[in-house]
Protein backbone atom coordinates (compact mmCIF):
# COMPACT_ATOMS: atom_id res chain seq x y z
CA UNK A 1 0.00 0.00 0.00
CA UNK A 2 1.35 3.61 -0.90
CA UNK A 3 0.79 6.12 1.17
CA UNK A 4 1.27 10.02 0.68
CA UNK A 5 1.85 11.92 4.08
CA UNK A 6 1.92 15.67 3.39
CA UNK A 7 3.63 17.66 5.84
CA UNK A 8 5.84 14.88 6.11
CA UNK A 9 9.25 16.63 7.60
CA UNK A 10 6.92 18.15 10.38
CA UNK A 11 6.45 17.07 14.04
CA UNK A 12 3.37 14.39 13.42
CA UNK A 13 4.08 14.11 9.72
CA UNK A 14 7.96 12.69 10.29
CA UNK A 15 7.51 10.40 13.75
CA UNK A 16 3.60 9.08 10.83
CA UNK A 17 6.08 7.97 8.55
CA UNK A 18 9.00 6.10 10.46
CA UNK A 19 5.75 4.12 12.01
CA UNK A 20 4.38 3.22 8.66
CA UNK A 21 7.81 2.49 7.00
CA UNK A 22 7.89 0.10 10.07
CA UNK A 23 4.56 -1.41 9.58
CA UNK A 24 5.47 -2.05 6.02
CA UNK A 25 3.78 0.54 3.86
CA UNK A 26 5.36 2.00 0.80
CA UNK A 27 5.89 6.27 2.03
CA UNK A 28 6.02 9.67 -0.27
CA UNK A 29 6.48 12.56 1.77
CA UNK A 30 5.58 15.89 0.53
CA UNK A 31 6.62 19.53 2.38
CA UNK A 32 7.10 22.98 1.91
CA UNK A 33 9.63 22.93 4.14
CA UNK A 34 8.72 26.81 5.54
CA UNK A 35 10.40 29.15 8.15
CA UNK A 36 7.28 29.52 10.24
CA UNK A 37 10.25 27.72 12.80
CA UNK A 38 13.37 26.79 12.27
CA UNK A 39 14.10 24.58 8.84
CA UNK A 40 16.94 23.09 10.21
CA UNK A 41 14.84 20.85 12.73
CA UNK A 42 12.89 19.86 10.01
CA UNK A 43 16.20 18.84 7.34
CA UNK A 44 16.94 17.42 11.07
CA UNK A 45 14.09 15.19 11.23
CA UNK A 46 14.29 13.98 7.55
CA UNK A 47 18.07 13.09 7.86
CA UNK A 48 16.87 10.82 10.70
CA UNK A 49 15.14 8.95 7.81
CA UNK A 50 17.86 9.18 5.50
CA UNK A 51 16.68 11.97 3.30
CA UNK A 52 18.93 14.95 2.67
CA UNK A 53 16.87 17.85 2.29
CA UNK A 54 20.16 19.96 1.58
CA UNK A 55 19.87 19.25 -1.84
CA UNK A 56 16.47 18.99 -2.38
CA UNK A 57 15.21 21.22 -5.14
CA UNK A 58 11.48 22.21 -5.35
CA UNK A 59 9.24 18.99 -6.62
CA UNK A 60 12.23 16.70 -7.22
CA UNK A 61 11.50 13.40 -5.37
CA UNK A 62 14.61 12.15 -3.52
CA UNK A 63 15.30 8.46 -2.46
CA UNK A 64 15.68 8.08 1.40
CA UNK A 65 19.38 6.63 1.64
CA UNK A 66 18.24 4.32 4.92
CA UNK A 67 14.60 3.22 3.37
CA UNK A 68 14.03 1.50 0.13
CA UNK A 69 10.20 2.25 1.01
CA UNK A 70 10.95 6.00 1.39
CA UNK A 71 10.88 8.96 -1.04
CA UNK A 72 10.28 12.69 0.00
CA UNK A 73 9.79 16.37 -1.75
CA UNK A 74 10.13 19.50 -1.30
CA UNK A 75 6.47 21.07 -2.51
CA UNK A 76 3.29 23.00 -1.52
CA UNK A 77 0.04 20.95 -1.38
CA UNK A 78 -1.08 24.62 -2.38
CA UNK A 79 0.59 24.57 -5.49
CA UNK A 80 -2.10 22.78 -7.81
CA UNK A 81 0.01 21.57 -10.88
CA UNK A 82 2.27 20.34 -8.65
CA UNK A 83 0.17 18.23 -6.19
CA UNK A 84 -2.26 16.89 -9.39
CA UNK A 85 0.90 16.13 -11.47
CA UNK A 86 2.50 13.78 -7.99
CA UNK A 87 -1.52 12.33 -7.81
CA UNK A 88 -1.21 11.40 -11.42
CA UNK A 89 2.19 10.02 -11.18
CA UNK A 90 2.40 8.13 -7.85
CA UNK A 91 -1.35 6.56 -7.77
CA UNK A 92 -1.83 6.57 -4.21
CA UNK A 93 -3.88 4.08 -2.22
CA UNK A 94 -4.30 6.09 0.73
CA UNK A 95 -3.32 9.92 1.81
CA UNK A 96 -2.85 11.00 5.24
CA UNK A 97 -3.01 15.21 5.02
CA UNK A 98 -1.06 16.72 7.71
CA UNK A 99 0.67 19.75 6.02
CA UNK A 100 -1.33 22.95 7.24
CA UNK A 101 -0.16 26.31 8.19
CA UNK A 102 -0.20 26.01 12.04
CA UNK A 103 -0.56 27.96 15.36
CA UNK A 104 -3.44 30.04 16.49
CA UNK A 105 -1.69 33.26 17.74
CA UNK A 106 0.71 33.58 13.83
CA UNK A 107 -2.81 33.36 12.56
CA UNK A 108 -3.81 36.85 14.18
CA UNK A 109 -0.57 38.28 12.03
CA UNK A 110 -0.36 36.36 8.91
CA UNK A 111 -4.10 35.16 8.15
CA UNK A 112 -3.30 34.64 4.55
CA UNK A 113 -1.11 32.08 5.02
CA UNK A 114 -3.52 30.10 6.78
CA UNK A 115 -5.88 30.46 3.92
CA UNK A 116 -3.97 29.40 1.36
CA UNK A 117 -2.64 25.67 2.84
CA UNK A 118 -5.62 24.76 5.15
CA UNK A 119 -8.23 25.47 2.77
CA UNK A 120 -6.58 26.31 -0.67
CA UNK A 121 -4.13 23.72 -0.18
CA UNK A 122 -6.51 20.82 1.44
CA UNK A 123 -9.01 21.53 -1.56
CA UNK A 124 -5.86 20.65 -3.43
CA UNK A 125 -5.59 17.47 -2.10
CA UNK A 126 -9.44 16.72 -1.47
CA UNK A 127 -9.89 17.27 -5.73
CA UNK A 128 -6.70 14.72 -6.16
CA UNK A 129 -8.47 12.30 -4.20
CA UNK A 130 -11.54 12.80 -5.72
CA UNK A 131 -9.58 12.10 -9.57
CA UNK A 132 -7.52 9.32 -8.69
CA UNK A 133 -9.22 6.83 -6.53
CA UNK A 134 -8.05 7.12 -3.30
CA UNK A 135 -9.44 4.99 -0.57
CA UNK A 136 -8.57 6.44 2.17
CA UNK A 137 -8.02 10.30 2.82
CA UNK A 138 -6.87 10.51 6.87
CA UNK A 139 -6.53 14.82 7.65
CA UNK A 140 -5.47 16.56 10.61
CA UNK A 141 -8.15 19.03 12.33
CA UNK A 142 -7.64 20.14 15.64
CA UNK A 143 -9.08 20.47 19.18
CA UNK A 144 -9.04 24.71 18.27
CA UNK A 145 -12.30 23.88 16.31
CA UNK A 146 -14.38 23.97 19.65
CA UNK A 147 -13.20 27.27 20.62
CA UNK A 148 -14.59 28.94 23.40
CA UNK A 149 -16.91 25.56 24.55
CA UNK A 150 -17.76 25.73 28.30
CA UNK A 151 -18.74 21.85 28.29
CA UNK A 152 -15.78 19.70 28.94
CA UNK A 153 -14.94 17.00 27.67
CA UNK A 154 -15.07 17.76 24.22
CA UNK A 155 -16.86 15.73 21.91
CA UNK A 156 -17.46 15.33 18.18
CA UNK A 157 -21.02 16.00 18.81
CA UNK A 158 -20.80 19.19 20.66
CA UNK A 159 -20.94 22.68 18.57
CA UNK A 160 -18.23 23.96 16.57
CA UNK A 161 -19.47 26.88 15.16
CA UNK A 162 -17.64 29.64 17.03
CA UNK A 163 -14.10 29.29 16.76
CA UNK A 164 -11.54 31.47 18.82
CA UNK A 165 -8.84 32.25 15.99
CA UNK A 166 -8.60 32.12 12.29
CA UNK A 167 -6.47 28.69 12.43
CA UNK A 168 -9.39 27.33 14.37
CA UNK A 169 -11.61 28.26 11.69
CA UNK A 170 -9.87 26.84 8.70
CA UNK A 171 -9.45 23.51 10.65
CA UNK A 172 -13.20 23.75 10.72
CA UNK A 173 -13.45 24.51 6.65
CA UNK A 174 -11.17 21.59 6.33
CA UNK A 175 -14.13 19.35 8.02
CA UNK A 176 -17.27 20.59 6.08
CA UNK A 177 -15.41 20.42 2.69
CA UNK A 178 -14.05 16.97 3.27
CA UNK A 179 -17.76 15.65 4.51
CA UNK A 180 -18.84 17.43 1.31
CA UNK A 181 -16.76 15.51 -1.25
CA UNK A 182 -17.33 12.26 0.45
CA UNK A 183 -21.14 12.73 0.25
CA UNK A 184 -20.69 14.05 -3.52
CA UNK A 185 -18.22 11.77 -5.16
CA UNK A 186 -17.73 8.90 -2.21
CA UNK A 187 -14.27 9.62 -1.07
CA UNK A 188 -14.09 7.67 2.60
CA UNK A 189 -12.62 10.85 4.51
CA UNK A 190 -11.44 10.88 8.32
CA UNK A 191 -10.77 13.65 10.05
CA UNK A 192 -9.10 13.85 13.28
CA UNK A 193 -9.16 16.51 16.37
CA UNK A 194 -5.55 16.21 17.96
CA UNK A 195 -5.14 17.81 21.07
CA UNK A 196 -2.09 19.33 22.76
CA UNK A 197 0.91 16.97 20.99
CA UNK A 198 3.94 16.71 22.96
CA UNK A 199 7.50 14.46 22.48
CA UNK A 200 11.02 14.04 20.88
CA UNK A 201 11.41 16.26 17.55
CA UNK A 202 8.71 18.53 18.90
CA UNK A 203 7.20 21.97 17.83
CA UNK A 204 9.51 24.58 19.35
CA UNK A 205 6.75 26.91 18.85
CA UNK A 206 4.53 25.06 21.40
CA UNK A 207 4.49 25.11 24.87
CA UNK A 208 6.31 22.24 25.91
CA UNK A 209 9.60 23.16 23.87
CA UNK A 210 9.43 26.26 25.19
CA UNK A 211 9.24 25.40 28.61
CA UNK A 212 12.10 23.43 28.06
CA UNK A 213 14.21 25.76 26.82
CA UNK A 214 13.50 28.75 29.00
CA UNK A 215 14.33 26.46 31.98
CA UNK A 216 17.15 24.68 30.70
CA UNK A 217 18.53 28.19 29.70
CA UNK A 218 17.52 29.89 33.34
CA UNK A 219 15.16 32.40 31.56
CA UNK A 220 11.32 33.31 33.05
CA UNK A 221 8.69 30.97 31.46
CA UNK A 222 5.52 33.26 30.55
CA UNK A 223 2.23 31.82 31.78
CA UNK A 224 -0.81 33.20 29.92
CA UNK A 225 -4.18 33.56 32.11
CA UNK A 226 -1.93 33.76 35.16
CA UNK A 227 -1.13 30.02 34.76
CA UNK A 228 -4.46 28.89 34.84
CA UNK A 229 -4.61 26.95 31.75
CA UNK A 230 -5.21 23.12 31.44
CA UNK A 231 -4.31 21.26 28.46
CA UNK A 232 -4.56 17.57 27.27
CA UNK A 233 -1.02 16.82 26.17
CA UNK A 234 -1.10 13.38 24.43
CA UNK A 235 2.25 11.39 23.90
CA UNK A 236 3.25 11.36 20.57
CA UNK A 237 3.54 7.58 20.34
CA UNK A 238 0.10 7.64 21.54
CA UNK A 239 -0.76 10.06 18.68
CA UNK A 240 0.77 7.54 15.82
CA UNK A 241 -0.29 4.33 17.20
CA UNK A 242 -4.23 6.03 16.80
CA UNK A 243 -3.61 7.53 13.47
CA UNK A 244 -2.45 4.25 11.79
CA UNK A 245 -5.19 2.73 13.32
CA UNK A 246 -7.69 4.84 12.12
CA UNK A 247 -5.76 4.89 8.79
CA UNK A 248 -6.52 0.76 8.54
CA UNK A 249 -10.48 1.20 8.49
CA UNK A 250 -11.75 3.79 6.31
CA UNK A 251 -15.33 4.93 6.84
CA UNK A 252 -18.59 3.58 5.10
CA UNK A 253 -21.73 5.30 4.30
CA UNK A 254 -23.88 5.86 7.56
CA UNK A 255 -27.34 7.17 7.88
CA UNK A 256 -26.05 10.41 6.05
CA UNK A 257 -25.06 8.53 3.11
CA UNK A 258 -21.39 9.83 2.92
CA UNK A 259 -18.43 7.82 4.50
CA UNK A 260 -17.23 10.81 6.91
CA UNK A 261 -15.62 10.16 10.19
CA UNK A 262 -14.51 12.70 12.90
CA UNK A 263 -12.57 11.97 15.87
CA UNK A 264 -11.07 13.47 18.85
CA UNK A 265 -7.49 12.19 19.76
CA UNK A 266 -6.11 12.97 22.75
CA UNK A 267 -5.32 11.69 26.51
CA UNK A 268 -8.82 12.62 27.57
CA UNK A 269 -6.81 13.30 30.82
CA UNK A 270 -5.92 17.53 31.04
CA UNK A 271 -3.29 18.54 33.04
CA UNK A 272 -2.71 22.10 34.80
CA UNK A 273 0.41 23.89 33.46
CA UNK A 274 1.79 23.96 36.54
CA UNK A 275 1.89 19.99 36.61
CA UNK A 276 3.04 19.90 33.57
CA UNK A 277 6.35 22.52 34.16
CA UNK A 278 6.67 20.65 37.34
CA UNK A 279 7.93 17.43 35.61
CA UNK A 280 9.79 19.33 32.72
CA UNK A 281 11.61 20.70 36.19
CA UNK A 282 12.52 17.26 37.62
CA UNK A 283 13.42 16.24 34.41
CA UNK A 284 16.09 18.87 34.06
CA UNK A 285 16.80 19.12 37.78
CA UNK A 286 15.88 23.18 37.74
CA UNK A 287 13.70 25.40 38.23
CA UNK A 288 11.49 27.15 36.46
CA UNK A 289 10.77 31.11 36.95
CA UNK A 290 7.19 32.01 36.11
CA UNK A 291 6.16 35.53 34.89
CA UNK A 292 2.44 35.53 35.69
CA UNK A 293 0.62 37.24 31.86
CA UNK A 294 -2.94 37.91 31.01
CA UNK A 295 -4.99 35.67 28.87
CA UNK A 296 -4.23 35.94 24.93
CA UNK A 297 -6.68 36.90 22.00
CA UNK A 298 -7.25 33.26 20.48
CA UNK A 299 -6.01 31.54 23.48
CA UNK A 300 -8.88 29.17 25.32
CA UNK A 301 -8.42 28.00 29.10
CA UNK A 302 -9.22 24.55 28.95
CA UNK A 303 -8.52 21.73 26.44
CA UNK A 304 -9.80 18.21 27.40
CA UNK A 305 -11.04 15.41 24.60
CA UNK A 306 -13.48 12.85 25.20
CA UNK A 307 -12.10 9.74 23.41
CA UNK A 308 -14.80 7.21 23.70
CA UNK A 309 -15.53 7.08 19.55
CA UNK A 310 -12.12 6.26 18.84
CA UNK A 311 -12.17 3.91 21.98
CA UNK A 312 -15.32 1.93 20.72
CA UNK A 313 -14.01 1.67 17.07
CA UNK A 314 -10.53 1.19 17.08
CA UNK A 315 -9.95 0.36 20.71
CA UNK A 316 -7.36 3.37 21.03
CA UNK A 317 -6.48 4.09 24.74
CA UNK A 318 -3.57 6.65 25.24
CA UNK A 319 -0.58 4.29 27.17
CA UNK A 320 2.15 6.83 28.12
CA UNK A 321 1.64 8.78 31.56
CA UNK A 322 2.86 11.94 31.69
CA UNK A 323 6.37 11.45 33.59
CA UNK A 324 7.26 8.73 31.18
CA UNK A 325 6.52 11.11 28.35
CA UNK A 326 8.06 13.99 29.94
CA UNK A 327 11.44 12.18 30.65
CA UNK A 328 11.24 10.85 26.87
CA UNK A 329 10.56 14.07 25.87
CA UNK A 330 13.54 15.59 27.92
CA UNK A 331 16.53 12.46 27.42
CA UNK A 332 15.82 13.26 23.60
CA UNK A 333 15.80 17.30 24.34
CA UNK A 334 19.18 17.17 25.68
CA UNK A 335 20.70 14.85 23.25
CA UNK A 336 19.56 17.19 20.16
CA UNK A 337 21.18 20.54 22.02
CA UNK A 338 24.31 18.90 22.89
CA UNK A 339 25.17 18.26 18.77
CA UNK A 340 24.09 21.68 17.99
Amino acid sequence: MKVLVSGAAGFIGFHLVRRLLRDGYEVVGIDNMNDYYSPQLKTDRLHEVGIDSAIADYGVMLPSKSHSALRFMVGDIADRVLVQNLFATEHFDMVVNLAAQAGVRYSLENPFAYVESNVVGFLNILECCRHNAVKHLVYASSSSVYGSNSKTPFAEQDSVDRPESLYAATKRSDELMASVYAKLYGIPATGLRFFTVYGPWGRPDMAPMLFAEAIASGKPIKLFNEGRMQRDFTYIDDIIEGVVRVLAEPPVKGEDNRPHAIYNIGCSSPVMLDEFIAEIEQALNRKAERVLMPMQAGDVERTFADTTLLEQRFGYRPQTTLHEGIGRFIEWFKSYNSKK
